[in-house]
């Protein structure tokens, strides 16, 4: 029997493999079970993180000099990123002045808890659950609400939802998408992504990392080499999980950025 074949089978018979679930995503609380304060291991994540943030940028910014020592030129260097390719190169330096501090803040809430996923004795990303996803998404959604509102008055729904140049008979076509896009799809998408390439990448690791321990300790035979195979396939699924937890922050505030610029024009 193959590798594969042979964790199927001890899965099925209750052996020593278990294959991961949805049901990693919903541990067992911890503390305050069945309150509205309910810890579980996800959200000691997340205040680990949160906490371990705060200390990173305070200790590295403290005593911050003209000549920056590493840790002071890694937030700096984090910090120029954020600001120049992403929020100057949509909204520009004197609009995106205005929105740097919740846009930096985005990328960097979302890189933490993304690189949770591959920390030991944590591994598993703050936001491979819905909650987190979806409160930063609800933030970008009301900032650039009430950005256009603001800008435009009224006006922001008629050149969102009736954009110009288009023949009137067409909005009864055109009209419905745009309140759908503008209303439900932007949030939605925004949280949806980030939430499912972090599920992803949490599934892998645990099947590979779960497959080498079984292989290597309660496989016979030749089938114990297979583990190494897993064990490879593992650590190169750690280093994408590094990139797509860089790459999940940044298209996050990208699209947050962009769709703070939408709000801001006057027409579409």
């Amino acid at each position: 029997m193959n590798a594969a074949g042979l964790l199927m089978a001890e899965s099925e018979h209750g052996g020593g493999f278990h294959i991961p679930s949805i049901g990693e995503f919903f541990p067992p609380a911890i503390w305050f079970e069945g309150t509205p304060f309910e810890i579980n291991r996800i959200m000691l994540v997340r205040i680990v993180i949160t906490i371990a943030l705060i200390l990173w940028l305070w200790l590295s910014t403290r005593h911050a000099k003209l000549v920056p020592g590493r840790a002071q030129s890694v937030v700096e260097l984090a910090l120029d990123f954020v600001r120049v390719q992403i929020v100057e190169s949509v909204l520009g330096k004197e609009v995106g002045r205005r929105y740097l501090p919740m846009l930096t803040s985005l990328f960097f809430i979302i890189m933490a808890m993304n690189v949770a996923g591959v920390i030991p004795f944590l591994n598993i990303a703050g936001t491979s659950v819905v909650g987190l996803p979806v409160v930063l998404a609800v933030w970008v959604y009301v900032v650039y609400l009430y950005s256009g509102f603001k800008k435009q008055g009224i006006g922001y729904l008629k050149n969102s939802l009736f954009p110009s140049g288009v023949p009137p008979f067409m909005y009864v076509l055109i009209t419905p998408i745009e309140i759908l896009q503008v209303f439900v799809l932007r949030p939605f998408t925004l949280a949806l992504r980030l939430l499912a390439n972090m599920m992803a990448g949490h599934l892998m690791l645990v099947l590979c990392f779960a497959a080498t321990h079984f292989l290597l300790f309660e496989g016979g035979g030749l089938i114990k080499t297979t583990g190494v195979l897993t064990f490879v396939g593992g650590l190169g699924i750690t280093l994408f999980e590094l990139f797509v937890a860089f790459l999940q922050a940044f298209i996050f505030t990208l699209l947050a950025s962009v769709y703070i610029q939408m709000s801001l024009e006057e027409e579409h």
